[in-house]
């Protein structure tokens, strides 16, 4: 690393066919992915995209956690974490602009079982969320009677196919796809506040019912000071899913420069939209009435229970926002599955690309997984709680791996500083462990299997994939170069 680029882009490898190609270099020609495919707009719009679902529907259950003020804490600190969190991962993912994203993150820093953990808490969260918005989405489709079709196993199906249908099309025809009906959705939230302001009274926010036995209870905080702590995962849900912005670094144009200005551009927009979606919907109507309700702006808009104009775009409006996080999401999944069994975590065969450099089984396994789950539980609100649980462990080991390059490795050439250093990623670090044991607050049991999903991939791993990985994937070489410069130090 003399020059100090050997360790920020993956390695290159001669064209399918070259007769001097290594054994190294045939096996990576067979798992390539489309090169320049993205700049930086296409990439604000998906990391907009992975998480614009989440203003219109789930954040809402936080109030019955813990009221407007104790819901308004929570959101405001679970945008503190994923703000210091989005710095430190950008100049994470301009040291190594890979696929592996978090997981060559945490490889560098943590070793091979800081790698596999990190990893594999990402793709818990990018395989259980899709599933949970497909079910979502089948709610979507048969309250506004589309087609005359029921929530089900069908309307499930129809999203895998179609989707990732456009997925194994090409990844830019993908990312254009999601920046199209990114952009509707977020039209939809801000002509949604016009109208909801003018509906606007301060009253109605703290209308919740106070539980007097609660420790520090009052009308702002209904169910009392530990009410805050129960909130994190529903004040996550405004930017759940922004972390994946790092695991198109392959197929981004210049992803030194891409990739820390589209994660801080859409970090910015994801804050503003969850201030004024908040805002809007409590005080258009007030908290008790869409405490408990699938579809809180449609509730909000609604006063008299009677369809609007207005409602009934915000509710078609709705669906383009489902769609739009279920379609990114299953591209995270995708990348980071690939990038895991491209190093040998998980199956290699899992990282083959199609013609048109698509991981495709990267994207129809996990779709199968998916699909599965849906179709066996219906239970959408449990499955993106198992999500946030894997989400919470890898924002922690992230972070920690941002703080341990940088005390280990300062001379690590960056071409992208964290504003604060040491000190951002650090508040992302307490935050993302407290999110994390709240997740326990709200539901056990997906805390549970989230953790037996965990035991059964480190078995996996500890017995068999960690004495068989890949030493020329991008993430493994440049772990290795960092290995044979402190031996080299030593000496």
């Amino acid at each position: 690393m003399a020059d100090g680029t050997e360790s920020t882009t993956a390695k290159p490898v001669p064209p399918p066919g070259d007769a001097g190609a290594s054994p190294e270099d045939a096996y990576l020609q067979k798992r390539a992915l489309r090169r320049g495919s993205a700049g930086w707009l296409l990439l604000t719009g998906l990391g907009v995209a992975y998480v614009v679902s989440g203003d219109f529907s789930g954040w809402n259950f936080g109030l019955a956690e813990a009221g407007f003020g104790g819901l308004a804490i929570a959101a405001v600190l679970m945008g503190l974490m994923y703000t210091c969190m989005v710095f430190a991962l950008a100049e994470l993912a301009a040291i190594l602009p890979t696929a592996g994203g978090g997981y060559g993150f945490a490889r560098r820093a943590l070793g091979t079982w800081g790698g596999f953990l990190t990893g594999t808490a990402i793709l818990i969260e990018y395989v259980l969320a899709p599933a949970a918005i497909s079910i979502f989405i089948g709610d979507y489709v048969e309250s506004l009677n589309l087609f005359g079709l029921e929530s089900g196993w069908p309307v499930y199906l129809a999203c895998f196919v179609i989707f990732i249908g456009i997925h194994l099309w090409g990844v830019g025809e993908a990312l254009r796809f999601s920046f199209i009906v990114t952009g509707i959705a977020v039209a939809a939230l801000l002509i949604f506040a016009l109208g909801a302001f003018t509906e606007f009274d301060a009253s109605g926010l703290n209308d919740i019912p106070v539980d007097h036995n609660a420790f520090g209870s009052n009308s702002w905080l209904p169910f009392g000071v530990l009410g805050i702590w129960a909130a994190f995962p529903f004040g996550m849900w405004f930017f759940l899913g922004v972390e994946g912005v790092p695991l198109a670094a392959e197929e981004t144009r210049d992803p030194a420069r891409s990739l820390p200005k589209a994660m801080a551009i859409s970090m910015g927009i994801l804050l503003l939209l969850a201030l004024i979606t908040f805002l809007a919907a409590t005080g258009a109507r007030g908290s008790a009435a869409i405490q408990d309700a699938g579809n809180p702006l449609v509730e909000a808009l609604q006063g008299d229970g009677e369809p609007t104009p207005l409602s009934r775009f915000v509710n078609y409006a709705g669906l383009a926002g489902l769609v739009a996080s279920f379609f990114s999401l299953i591209y995270a999944g995708s990348r980071q599955l690939f990038a895991l069994s491209r190093a040998g975590y998980l199956p290699r065969f899992l990282s083959l690309t199609s013609r048109r450099k698509a991981p495709y089984l990267g994207l129809l396994v996990p779709g199968a997984i998916g699909f599965s789950l849906a179709a066996a539980t219906g239970d959408g609100a449990r499955m993106l709680n198992v999500a946030v649980f894997g989400a919470t462990i890898s924002y922690a080991l992230m972070s920690l791996s941002h703080i341990v390059l940088r005390r280990r490795e300062p001379e690590l050439p960056r071409p992208y500083r964290t504003p604060g250093g040491i000190a951002t990623s650090s508040v992302a670090l307490a935050l993302a462990c407290s999110a994390l044991v709240a997740t326990f607050l709200v539901d056990k049991w997906a805390a549970l299997i989230a953790l037996i999903v965990y035991v059964v991939a480190g078995a996996y791993f500890a017995f068999y994939s960690r004495h068989r990985l890949v030493a020329a994937a991008p993430e493994e070489e440049f772990a290795a170069l960092a290995a044979a410069e402190a031996e080299l130090e030593r000496k």
